[in-house]
């Protein structure tokens, strides 16, 4: 699958001791992310990541036009919804592309981790079925 990283600024750890965590199941998949969040976690885990330009520069919009064109089967948007900064990625364009597209998103822990553990067990898979050529 094709899963793409974001993360505002005060959730960037938390996304690099994420991916640090589940290492193993994120190395089965085509990984890209926003630039500084792509760069911390490959530094951080040694993963393979398609870095895009950082969010303020336009990488969450590099990442938006591969979910509008059903390049993208998970997301994984760590956003900080009471501190976020006018220079970080918008959350409501991408949570739109999410929607039109049926894109599983996760924008915390919570949703993140129960995410991970339905794709280590395949539970994702249906996305192959319904559209095949997504790949």
């Amino acid at each position: 699958m094709n899963i793409a990283l974001i993360a505002h600024d005060s959730k960037k750890e938390l996304m690099v001791q994420f991916c640090i965590a589940y290492c193993g199941i994120l190395s089965k998949h085509r990984l890209c992310a926003t630039g500084t969040t792509g760069k911390q976690v490959s530094e951080a885990t040694g993963l393979s990541i398609q870095c895009y330009l950082s969010g303020s520069q336009g990488g969450d919009q590099q990442i938006a036009a591969r979910i509008s064109c059903n390049e993208i089967d998970l997301l994984m948007f760590f956003r900080d919804p009471i501190s976020a900064k006018p220079h970080e990625p918008s959350e409501a364009n991408l949570l739109r592309l999410c929607d039109v597209h049926d894109i599983p998103v996760a924008t915390n822990l919570a949703t993140a981790e129960a995410l991970i553990h339905a794709l280590e067990r395949g539970d994702l898979d249906w996305r192959d079925i319904v559209n095949p050529t997504n790949h």
